[in-house]
């Protein structure tokens, strides 16, 4: 790893827009881990989906999330988290504007770089 690739700045990196009101930033990743912000615009949909080879914590930084996790729903708020092993369906709606998650998979997602 090199020095500059081992702190993130929030400040000089980039939003990637993803459409439909959801945006990415990757914070960081090894070849076993990888952490991503995603904010959603409010009633932005990360869409059920779930993984063949990523387990996933989501963590809410910010805003509020009506999570569904194997057909159980729940709303999260800050400092609330779902966790989502590989197989298992998952997703979300934001219940407010700039409702952020802090996604880590394991192993990296190949497919955000």
């Amino acid at each position: 790893m090199s020095s500059s690739s081992a702190f993130f700045e929030n400040a000089a990196t980039h939003w990637t827009d993803l459409g439909d009101g959801i945006r990415r930033k990757i914070v960081g990743h090894t070849p076993e881990l990888m952490s991503v912000l995603v904010q959603f615009d409010r009633g932005a949909i990360g869409t059920p989906h779930a993984h063949d080879a990523h387990d996933q914590i989501a963590y809410v930084v910010s805003g509020a999330f009506e999570a569904e996790i194997d057909g159980v729903k729940r709303v999260l708020r800050v400092g609330d988290a779902f966790i989502a092993p590989r197989l298992t369906m998952h997703g979300v709606v934001a219940l407010e504007a700039d409702s952020t998650l802090l996604d880590q998979f394991s192993p990296r997602r190949e497919d955000y770089l």
